[in-house]
């Protein structure tokens, strides 16, 4: 798109609102996102390729199976190839070859999970909150955090590199997503509650520098379409900050908002719901590193729309897949003999042409395929659960549905 890129080249409309049992209505809603590079109906599940790429997949599978939009991230990407090289490519997509809407992350979460030694979740035990400088047992500090930004060490070569919001959206400026994060500090559970207000106030002057940089970097870059900024609500399973992170976002200039940092699982719900409640309803609600169709019911509920999660492929590749609303281990020797497909009633391309003995031997065999048609199984497993709950809030029969899969999944046997 050329010419002068504007906010109103990305909005958002409402088309139905999600009732209650008692016919209420909800903070759920279903709604149309419309950006330079497409649609995205949601709510709607965001796959995510890390490094311009979802792992063992073609886009034009990911396009396929029924993918909208596709996120990559910041921090990887800055890493390698270079921002430089996917702006001097025309940006994200077409770097990627990939032509719908694009997001990326703004490295916040890289900060926290490489920086402290974290696995990539985001659901922690809140119960043992402990100090405000947090380790994980056995791991270098890669990351340190101040006022002004972060200084880490690269995992790739150990280089040292300096994130500072205003380099953030430089970074994500040159990436060229449709959406793009606001620098963030994400902490974790682990962190004491006077940390949790440093960070929720830091995050917030981290928003107001992004929101400045990203206006000079509209402006500059002219021969760019627009690029919709995201600003990411913090304050951990506290609802006081939480609230007070969410008001104090929705007073600045944002296209969106982002509901990021770690979350006690048991109160997912509630602390989306906290956040929706101050966030005005006219924008976009990105929950960040969710996935799990439990979580992903509590959150539409209570009213996120657009959600991205690594478990999907990251499970496919180590040979567990989605069947039935339960998984299942595809490399146990019950599935050597079995020339079924993984699930008969998915649509997915796997499971219309290949067996569970397939499958099985090419994991046995250490091949490549392997990965690639499990991950295209699992994809279209978690993509294809969030089309029907968006059906299900205009059709009002979420509560319904969620019945259906979640008592599946409560009353499945044990993996196999």
């Amino acid at each position: 798109m050329a010419g002068n890129p504007s906010p109103a080249d990305f909005t958002f409309d409402i088309e139905a609102i999600l009732l209650d049992q008692r016919g209420e209505p909800t903070l759920g809603r279903a709604g149309v996102i419309s950006t330079p590079h497409g649609h995205i109906a949601t709510p709607a599940f965001i796959p995510v390729g890390t490094k311009a790429t979802v792992k063992a997949v073609l886009p034009e599978s990911m396009r396929d199976l029924g993918a909208q939009a596709l996120l990559a991230n910041a921090y990887h990407l800055y890493l390698q190839p270079g921002a430089d090289i996917v702006d001097a490519a025309g940006g994200l997509g077409r770097f990627m070859s990939w032509d719908g809407p694009t997001f990326t992350d703004s490295g916040g979460f890289q900060v926290l999970s490489l920086g402290v030694g974290f696995k990539k979740v985001i659901a922690m035990d809140a119960s043992t909150v402990q100090a405000d400088d947090v380790i994980a047992e056995g791991k270098d500090r890669l990351a340190h955090v101040d006022d002004d930004g972060v200084t880490f060490k690269s995992h790739l070569d150990g280089s040292m590199h300096r994130f500072t919001p205003e380099v953030s959206m430089q970074v994500q400026h040159h990436i060229g997503a449709d959406i793009i994060f606001a620098f963030d500090e994400c902490t974790t559970l682990l962190n004491t509650r006077g940390y949790q207000e440093q960070s929720v106030q830091r995050t917030q002057d981290w928003a107001v520098r992004c929101v400045d940089e990203h206006k000079r970097l509209t402006a500059q870059r002219s021969h760019r379409p627009y690029q919709a900024l995201f600003g990411v609500v913090q304050g951990a399973q506290y609802e006081d900050l939480r609230r007070k992170s969410a008001r104090e976002l929705a007073a600045l200039d944002l296209d969106g908002f982002g509901i990021g940092g770690a979350l006690d699982k048991a109160e997912l719900g509630t602390i989306v719901r906290w956040v929706c409640e101050e966030l005005p309803a006219n924008r976009p609600r990105h929950l960040l590193g969710i996935g799990q169709a439990d979580d992903v019911f509590a959150a539409v509920e209570s009213g996120a729309d657009t959600f991205d999660c690594v478990e999907a492929s990251r499970n496919a590749r180590n040979g567990t897949v989605y069947v039935g609303d339960r998984r299942i281990h595809v490399r146990n020797a019950v599935n050597r003999r079995t020339f079924e497909p993984l699930d008969p009633e998915c649509d997915c391309y796997t499971c219309t042409h290949y067996s569970r003995a397939y499958l099985h031997h090419l994991f046995s065999a250490k091949e490549m395929l392997a990965a690639t048609l499990a991950t295209i199984h699992n994809e279209r497993y978690i993509v294809r659960l969030v089309d029907r709950i968006r059906a299900s809030i205009i059709d009002n029969t979420f509560y319904e549905l969620r019945t259906e899969v979640l008592g599946r999944m409560q009353g499945s046997p044990p993996t196999v």
